[in-house]
């Protein structure tokens, strides 16, 4: 039976895929907390340092923090251990030390696990290929009034995706925080809004606008339960898999 390890377990993400991991009789080898320590899950103690954790299970997923990935991507690289990145607010240095784990172990990493936001995200793609740069891409997300990172894990999944259909860069085609006398939309560039208030567990859209008419392609998500399941799955999937850095688009065969 295969047993999941979470780093950032007794975070909101880290507890319903700690459910999902039971629900479907899997084994829950233990979890750390955001500072890497033991975690407590309902008030039971399933915890242990990123080190032991990793040696004690099959595949592991980090819902953590941005500072605590570069300890969990060591303890892995350590156990030789595949791993599930969905931890958001990544930078450039996260990416580099992924990239450099992924040539020892497998690494998934996405900014949201859920199947139907990665379809979407193919969709995305393809209608970003296309349509012109007389078509303005924007995209609207909003989410619970906790979330301490904009744009969104899955904003700019979905931003990266129109980027790769229209073939530039994203980071150097992009704008966000719109404020004051900004002057007038920047012809194809990718355009980003944030929105926070509430309980929202996550609502995204993409909007392709040119003159007359919009396309609207969008996703919401009605509670966290749908991420975790995503996690879970592409977890499974990830055992056995060759050293590397792969993506929610290989595990739906995208």
């Amino acid at each position: 039976m295969t047993a999941i390890g979470i780093f950032g377990a007794a975070g909101r993400m880290g507890r319903v895929i700690a459910d999902e991991t039971l629900a479907r009789g899997l084994t829950l080898s233990g979890g750390t907390d955001r500072d890497g320590s033991g975690a407590l899950i309902d008030g039971r103690a399933i915890g242990t340092d990123a080190t032991a954790l990793a040696s004690s299970s099959d595949v592991l997923i980090d819902f953590s923090s941005p500072a605590v990935l570069p300890q969990s991507l060591a303890a892995c690289v350590g156990a030789g251990k595949p791993l599930l990145v969905g931890t958001t607010g990544l930078d450039a240095q996260h990416h580099a030390l992924i990239d450099k784990a992924a040539n020892t172990i497998p690494i998934l990493q996405t900014g949201n696990t859920s199947l139907g936001v990665n379809l979407i995200a193919a969709l995305v793609r393809d209608a970003a290929s296309r349509l012109g740069p007389d078509w303005d891409i924007e995209i609207v997300e909003m989410h619970h009034r906790h979330k301490v990172d904009a744009p969104s894990g899955t904003a700019l999944l979905l931003g990266q995706a129109a980027a790769a259909g229209r073939n530039i860069d994203l980071a150097s085609h992009s704008d966000s925080g719109r404020d004051g006398v900004t002057g007038a939309r920047t012809v194809g560039n990718i355009g980003f809004a944030a929105l926070r208030g509430g309980s929202v567990a996550g609502d995204h859209q993409v909007i392709f606008a040119t003159d007359q008419e919009r396309i609207e392609i969008g996703h919401r998500a009605e509670n966290r339960t749908i991420f975790a399941r995503g996690a879970v799955t592409a977890a499974l999937w990830l055992v056995g898999k060759a050293p590397g850095r792969y993506t929610m688009a290989d595990v739906l065969g995208l």
